[in-house]
């Protein structure tokens, strides 16, 4: 026998299988495992067949599922892994140092607390020197009030900033300038208006003032009664309104502070005889409660007038600061006394935004001296309907709420303001271009000439008439 033979030897070393059709035999457990007995009952017994080489060179078992005979298998190879190496272990964090207590200790001795400067104020020193240098060195609270200690400090909104950052920024030209303004023709028509509403209806509140002078009132004597609140005072352009009606005592407010001291200095240059006694304060009247910047001797006896001009519709930006306007109103407003204003006419601004056609690019409209843009046309909330509001010459792009009038008058009912009189302007020139005490004003105030000639043209007049007056009782 050849010492090599691939063939021979992988039929000699292929497992031994049996027929199919033979019973299934096994032997007795004397008999050695792996031996077949001689003694077998089968008489037509085959000899076992082997695995053909096809069978064995494509890996095809031909071993029948329920043979005992297993083929050989090569020893497992056994695999010997390298140890992996430990990492070391890294030590504990650090403990975290304990927070000092607070204590702080002065370095300094105590000294006079000074009131910190606002940002208007801040302002008003960077662009008027001269002023500004005078007024720092009596920066030193007043003693002569005190804020309230459950009041907090107020908040500014992104827009009452821009309202009061625009108004500090208008320069203060003068009469002279103002006379060549584009819009003169309309400043005198809206002056001219406020005329009439403030001698309409403060006037006789302020006949009825116990707030007199030493000589008892103007009653033959020429003397000086009544008292005013004025907020939202501007630049002070109704002074000579006021020292006109001859009125006792005048506080006025605004939330530029810029605006105050031009108004204060102007109210310096009214003439001895006429000039009442007067208190300026910069505050935001729509979140901040009186007492926070008028002394509380100043608001011991209550106003007989309340005058808010052309800019009560800044309070609609939420029902919060229109119920602490009204407050601010009415708690200082005596029974009988009257509350006279001006704002734009909310049923023409939302008719005009209705008429935008819908393929138009904005929601605007307007002409040469003014513009009005909404930023949508909705939803139309009754609190925080936002515009924005242009007039060359006065205002430059500053954000308006619409105040719609039947809920104003709802929620003025709870603070006991009742109204009186509302009229687009007009209807106000209308009832009044004939009377013989305000025809004779519209030509001492510049709306008419002689000859009954108005420097209002038709934008003009078509801007003055967005606005309405109105006045109110308080009951």
């Amino acid at each position: 026998m050849p010492g090599f033979d691939p063939v021979r030897d992988a039929v000699l070393n292929s497992p031994v299988t049996r027929s199919p059709t033979l019973p299934r035999h096994h032997p007795p457990p004397s008999t050695p495992a792996g031996t077949i007995p001689h003694n077998t009952t089968a008489p037509t017994a085959q000899a076992p067949r082997r695995a053909t080489v096809a069978a064995l060179l494509n890996d095809i078992s031909p071993l029948s599922p329920s043979s005992s005979f297993h083929p050989p298998h090569p020893p497992p190879v056994t695999r010997v892994r390298s140890p992996t190496p430990q990492r070391p272990l890294s030590p504990p964090p650090p403990p975290k140092p304990k927070p000092l207590p607070y204590n702080p200790r002065r370095k300094t001795p105590a000294g006079s607390v000074l009131e910190p400067l606002t940002q208007d104020e801040m302002y008003f020193f960077r662009t008027q020197p001269g002023t500004g240098t005078r007024r720092l060195s009596k920066r030193k609270r007043s003693p002569s009030y005190e804020l309230p200690d459950n009041q907090p400090a107020a908040k500014k909104t992104r827009d009452a900033g821009l309202v009061m950052n625009h108004y500090n920024a208008r320069p203060e030209i003068g009469i002279d300038q103002r006379r060549v303004s584009r819009i003169i023709g309309l400043r005198n028509f809206n002056n001219w208006i406020k005329s009439v509403l403030i001698t309409r209806f403060a006037h006789p509140a302020l006949e009825l003032s116990t707030v007199v002078d030493g000589h008892g009132g103007r009653a033959g004597t020429g003397g000086l009664r009544g008292k005013v609140l004025d907020l939202g005072c501007g630049k002070g352009g109704d002074l000579n309104k006021w020292s006109k009606a001859r009125i006792k005592e005048y506080v006025a407010l605004d939330v530029a502070a810029v605006s105050i001291d031009q108004a204060r200095t102007r109210w310096e240059s009214l003439s001895r005889g006429t000039r009442f006694d007067a208190t300026f304060a910069v505050l935001d009247c729509y979140s901040e409660p009186l007492a926070r910047g008028i002394p509380r001797a100043k608001l011991a006896q209550p106003f007989d007038v309340v005058s808010m001009q052309f800019c009560m519709h800044y309070a609609f930006e939420s029902e919060a600061k229109v119920r602490c306007m009204l407050e601010n109103v009415s708690t200082y407003l005596r029974r009988g006394g009257i509350f006279v204003g001006t704002i734009p006419n909310a049923e023409q601004l939302l008719l005009r935004l209705d008429q935008i056609p819908a393929i138009a690019p904005e929601l605007s409209f307007g002409n040469s001296v003014y513009s009005i843009k909404f930023e949508s046309r909705e939803p139309r909330p009754l609190y925080g309907h936002r515009y924005s509001f242009f007039l060359q010459d006065a205002v430059e792009d500053v954000p308006e709420y619409i105040v719609r009038w039947s809920h104003f008058i709802q929620i003025a009912a709870e603070f006991g303001l009742h109204p009186l009189y509302r009229k687009e302007f007009h209807e106000v020139f209308e009832e009044f271009q004939e009377h013989h005490e305000f025809k004779p004003l519209l030509q001492r105030m510049n709306v008419v000439d002689a000859n009954g000639e108005t420097e209002m043209d038709d934008d003009q007049w078509e801007a003055a008439n967005i606005y309405v007056a109105f006045a109110m009782e308080k009951r």
